[in-house]
């Protein structure tokens, strides 16, 4: 007779715990947003320009600039400039294409990026981050308990996007801010997973940002990650209108 009450009221509690878990996900996606700043602030913000240093393995340093505008609510351009000794590396997406410049392979000329490195600059350019524009972009977020990260207890969140790219956040327990993201994406049929550890949040305008990125393959040593380390960052700057469209190609 027990073993039948149980069988019976095992669907509506596998209901009840997939309730919670959905409850969950928006419970911590809504602590992510008011940790960040809010949805007001974070809205407010259409431009943000950063600059500071992008270390390579091998202490190779290089100035660092990116600069992000968003264009829709779920759509935004970005371009990232990185400079040594009078060349400059850029990568820009204007919102629907990429291109790139990248004088240290002998190139001068800017070129067009191929559609999946295009998607993975493109979600990078995001001001609000995938789990926060997951509603807008019709992603899918999924509450997969906690996690140890570094001896944090982090709440973790899968957010799969409608292209199959899966960002798996990591959460704070405490400050509810994201300290490490994984990346899952399919660049030119190959399976790439980019580990990306944040911190050193600072506020510009009201809204909190990581100003140290250190990210490379999944599980690899600090010392084989490039790092991105943020001195200054500004918010609604003005910036020139053709600042992310790609050069006309010089007269042969």
């Amino acid at each position: 007779m027990k073993l039948r009450l149980i069988a019976a009221s095992l669907p509506l509690l596998l209901s009840a715990f997939a309730s919670a878990n959905a409850q969950t996900a928006d419970d911590l996606i809504a602590k992510n947003l008011a940790a960040r700043g809010g949805a007001d602030k974070l809205a407010a913000i259409h431009v943000i320009v950063t600059k500071g240093e992008l270390r390579f393995p091998g202490d190779f340093k290089l100035a660092y600039k990116e600069t992000r505008e968003r264009l829709d609510p779920a759509n935004y351009a970005v371009r990232v400039d990185a400079a040594l000794q009078g060349l400059t590396l850029v990568q820009a997406y204007d919102g629907k294409d990429g291109w790139r410049i990248n004088p240290f392979e002998g190139r001068k000329d800017a070129e067009h990026m191929g559609a999946d490195e295009t998607r993975e600059l493109a979600d990078e350019g995001s001001i609000d981050g995938a789990l926060l524009a997951a509603h807008v972009k019709g992603s899918q977020v999924d509450y997969l308990g906690r996690e140890d990260i570094d001896g944090t207890e982090a709440y973790k969140l899968r957010v799969t996007q409608t292209d199959g790219t899966v960002f798996t956040y990591y959460l704070d327990p405490d400050a509810y801010l994201e300290i490490r993201i994984l990346e899952r994406r399919t660049i030119r049929g190959a399976e790439k997973e980019t580990e990306t550890d944040l911190g050193d949040y600072e506020q510009v305008s009201g809204v909190y940002f990581p100003f140290s990125l250190a990210s490379g393959p999944k599980d690899s040593a600090d010392s084989d990650k490039q790092v991105i380390t943020i001195s200054s960052a500004e918010a609604n700057t003005q910036i020139a209108p053709t600042l992310f469209a790609m050069p006309a190609a010089p007269p042969k």
